[in-house]
């Protein structure tokens, strides 16, 4: 069982800069693959970006390449999502997850608010 918290949300104007945080809990969390997903209102939860369990690997979805950056450190079971550039279209609530397989994501945090003003 993995518990996910995420933090770091926040309001900020477009073209500024955020930094989330999501702490795991668990002696297995280097053996998960994080990701971070994003839901708008009134739409469905979308990828974001994700990265394997030695940060190696990472992937990220076209509408925020190069803007965003994902990253891990193992020693204190966290993952992080840099959001640079921001957009008032990257207004969303932002979940990390965890998985360890392909077949999907098993565990979901609480998620957190990022609202991007024009």
């Amino acid at each position: 069982q993995v518990q996910l918290v995420e933090s770091g949300g926040g309001l900020v104007q477009a073209g500024g800069s955020l930094r989330l945080s999501c702490a795991a809990s668990g002696r297995t969390f280097s053996s998960y693959t994080m990701g971070w997903f994003r839901q708008a209102p009134g739409k469905e939860r979308v990828f974001v970006t994700e990265i394997n369990w030695s940060g190696a690997n990472t992937y990220y979805a076209d509408s925020v390449k190069g803007r965003f950056t994902i990253s891990r450190d193992n020693a204190k079971n966290t993952v992080y999502l840099q959001m640079n550039s921001l957009k008032p279209e990257d207004t969303a609530v932002y979940y990390c997850a965890a998985r360890k397989t392909l077949q999907g994501y098993d565990y979901w945090g609480q998620g957190t608010q990022v609202t991007v003003s024009s």
